[in-house]
This record gives C-alpha cells, structure tokens and sequence, in this order.
C-alpha cells in the first residue's frame, strides 16, 4: 500500500522533531518510513544517519551515509561522521583520511553551521589522538629495530612528525619566481660561508653604528610600504613602523646619506659575497623590530637568494621561524636561511630588536646560472624604463 505525499511529509516532520528532542528511536522510525518509501532526500538520508549514530548503530549510520554520498561526494558532515565511526571502530588511517577530507570540503562552503563546527573541531581533536597513537607505535617499533631516532638527527625526527601529521609540509613557495631543481633548506649552516667569522667578529663595531641611528631616530621607514604605482600585497604591518628597515643599499645603489652614517658596517658588506643586479641588488639594511611585535607567518619573493641575518641588538625572547624550524636570536651569530618557506619571527620582549639583513646568492647555483639570472632580472627590473 502506497503512502500518500503528504503523509510522509508529516512523518518526515515528525522524525525531524523527535531527533530535536533527542528521542532517537522515533526519528529513526519516522525516517525509515519515509526512505522505505522510496521519499529520502539527501537531507532526511542525513537525518537518519544522525538517529542511527544517536543509537550506536553504526553499521546503518554507515548504510544512510553512504546513500547522502552517493548524491554529494563532498558533504562535510557525512564526511565527518564517517570518520567518526572508524574512530569507534579504532581504525585511525581510515577516519584520518575521512577527516581531512571532511576538512578540505568545509572549507569550500561560504559558511558553516555551529554543529558542522562542533563535528570538525571534535574531528581535529581526534585526529590529533591519533597521529599521537600513531607515532607512539613507529617509535617502539623503530626502537625495536635497533634505530634510535634522535641519533638519526632532525631531519630525520622531522620525517617522522610529517609522516605522523603532527607537522605540517613546507617547501619552497616564491611569491614572485620559481627556479626549479633546488633544495628545500630552512637554515644553512654558518660554517659552509667562510666569510661569517669575519662578519661577526665585525659586530660589536656594527651594533655601536645601529645603536645611534635607532638613537637619532632619522632615516629609519617602515620594513613593509604600500607601493604607489601598483597594488600591494595585503600585510599586517602594512606601513606600520613597528617594524622597520634603516636602508643601506636599496635596488642596487647606495642610500648615500644613510650609508654615511654607518661606514663600518658599509666596509664589513663590501667584504661579504652580494649579487650585483642592475635596479636589484646588492640590498642591505638594519631591520628594527620593536617590543612586542609579531611579523606573521609570510613567504619571500624568490628562491635563488639566501637571507642572512646578523643579529646586533638582541633583547630576550625573540626568534625566527623558518618551515618547521625555530631557532632562537642570538647577538652575534648570524642566520642563513631560505625566505621562500614560509617564515615568521618574533620580539616578545620590552624592547626593540635591531639585525644587519642582507642576501646572498645560492651555494648550489653554477656561474652561468648566476649570470643568467643576473640577467634575467635585470630585464625584468629595468623593463619599461628605458
């Protein structure tokens, strides 16, 4: 005997009120009428698996689920949910994988709902419980094969937290140029640069010039300027002098009045290894970071430069991160790193924080690349002003 339409309709309703306070088995009555019926939408298909869920059927809340995705492959809740019930089922790379793609179908939709909310928030909880369990059970079994990670050293700590997903992956991401076929390396060591010990012999003499430009308070502007002939990339510390730059060298030329005012400094760069690239480079500044400040999480516009630091006026608390690699700032003792992973850095400290910055080629290009990306940006740099 056929059920009319409107029949089903008031059962629907009826399931409907009965999962909003909370009576499980009714709504899951009234829902299996209306899907017997050959009537379930996508909606009520929803509906059902939530009472079923609510009941800790977990057989049938994966039977209404999977008729919810065979209509929309990308539903975030039925995405979720069946995370959750390889979660019950102790099934981790099941509901890992469920989650995240719960996650990346969230974030297609214009907004979310509290509940879809909630569901993901307990789905990330989860799947952090297990990449823990996860790891926990690699490391005993590398322990049990005779490895000892630590020995390994960290990069080999850092595979193994990307392989668990307690870290995410960073490479290089230029925002302006690719060059392909190099490393992807956080930080450098210092002691392949013979000419770090130099620089930094040169620092107590370097820090004494920055120590009165930040006193004369004159020439300094901020790190990050709006441009004025082009749209600038959205930044939080967008002309915000809370971090600044005293320039030495700007596109290539000397900022003649603020170059003599730091002498030492300008003979201790021109020791130091610096691209020449018409309207480019060298470049070099004091880059000031007052007390307090955060520069977000950013990326560097290419990958054929090193950015090196020396750090000058270090108060505590302050650090850099460069991918998944934080090191701490220390007076003295310069850092070499790659600005194309994404990078941030810190100054928590009731004080400003003052750094030589500069670039360098990198180590793993030949000569005839470097000459031809010299010129390479150089047309790029000198294009429609000639």
């Amino acid at each position: 005997m056929q059920i009319a339409e409107t029949t089903l309709q008031t059962i629907a309703r009826s399931g409907v009120d009965a999962l909003k306070r909370g009576d499980a088995r009714a709504a899951r009555t009234a829902f299996e009428q209306v899907t017997n019926a050959g009537r379930g939408s996508l909606q009520l298909w929803l509906f059902l698996a939530q009472a079923c869920e609510a009941l800790g059927d977990d057989p049938a809340t994966a039977a209404a689920l999977d008729q919810v995705l065979a209509q929309d492959p990308r539903n975030p809740f039925a995405l979720i949910m069946r995370g959750d019930i390889y979660t019950r089922a102790r099934d981790d790379r099941a509901a890992v994988a469920w989650y995240e793609m719960a996650t990346n179908a969230a974030k297609l939709l214009p907004e979310i709902s509290p509940d879809l909310a909630q569901r993901l928030a307990r789905g990330d909880v989860a799947k952090a419980a297990a990449s823990a369990r996860f790891l926990t059970a690699l490391q005993g079994n590398l322990s049990a094969a005779g490895i000892d990670a630590a020995a390994a050293g960290p990069r080999f700590a850092e595979a193994l937290d990307l392989l668990a997903g307690t870290k995410p992956t960073y490479v290089q991401e230029p925002t302006n140029f690719y060059y392909p076929g190099l490393p992807s390396v956080p930080f450098f060591d210092t002691a392949a640069f013979a000419w770090v010990a130099p620089l930094e012999a040169a620092m107590p003499a370097i820090r004494a010039e920055v120590e009165a430009v930040l006193a004369a308070d004159a020439g300094v502007q901020p790190y990050v300027e709006r441009p004025a002939d082009r749209p600038g990339r959205p930044h939080p510390l967008m002309n915000d002098p809370r971090w600044s730059a005293f320039h030495l060298m700007l596109n290539g030329e000397r900022v003649a009045a603020n170059a003599a005012r730091c002498p030492v400094t300008m003979a201790a760069l021109a020791a130091l290894p610096l691209p020449a690239i018409k309207g480019r480079a060298p470049m070099a500044l004091f880059s000031i970071l007052r007390a307090g400040t955060h520069i977000p999480p950013h990326n560097g516009m290419l990958n054929t430069r090193l950015i090196c630091h020396l750090p000058l006026i270090v108060p505590r608390d302050c650090r850099l991160r460069v991918g998944n690699t934080v090191r701490a700032v220390e007076a003295g003792k310069v850092l070499i790193f790659d600005d194309s992973i994404e990078h941030e850095a810190w100054n928590d400290s009731d004080e400003a924080r003052a750094i030589l910055l500069f670039e360098i080629w990198r180590p793993e290009l030949s000569a005839a690349e470097i000459a031809g990306l010299t010129a390479m940006y150089e047309s790029v740099a000198m294009y429609g002003t000639e």
